[in-house]
């Protein structure tokens, strides 16, 4: 099992817009709440757009991945769990979505970030600046 480096999290409830026609979470939102720990989670490292990143680096999703266990609905209060994996070739994000009323996962996923100079090119390795923040 992996460490959970740097783990936080946030909770929402589920807004009715977020429905399918089915009556649960459309798909693709699920990478929306992906998106609000992720960030949550950088902030916390200092990590954010206007810190280390802005000023000399860029971090590019080059992977995202969700694998869905278990339905939201509208109005289900949830909590997305999101930590940091490997972090020497590039930046890898583990998350959990969880059902807070009956703590069952809903579903579990991933992204990976690529570090890029102000120019786009990319690093071969996570910067030691970078890693040095996050504790790796």
């Amino acid at each position: 099992m992996t460490d959970k480096l740097r783990e936080t999290s946030i909770e929402l409830e589920v807004p009715f817009h977020d429905i399918d026609g089915l009556g649960i979470v459309w798909h693709g939102h699920y990478y929306k709440y992906l998106e609000i720990a992720r960030t949550r989670l950088l902030r916390s490292v200092g990590l954010d757009s206007g810190d280390i990143i802005g000023p000399r680096y860029r971090f590019v999703i080059v992977e995202s991945h969700c694998r869905y266990t278990s339905a939201l609905r509208y109005g289900d209060n949830v909590r997305v769990s999101a930590w940091f994996g490997d972090l020497r070739h590039r930046i890898r994000i583990l998350y959990d979505v969880t059902n807070i009323a009956t703590g069952r996962r809903a579903a579990r996923g991933h992204t990976i970030l690529a570090t890029t100079d102000l120019e786009g090119r990319l690093l071969l390795e996570t910067p030691p600046g970078i890693v040095e923040r996050i504790g790796g």
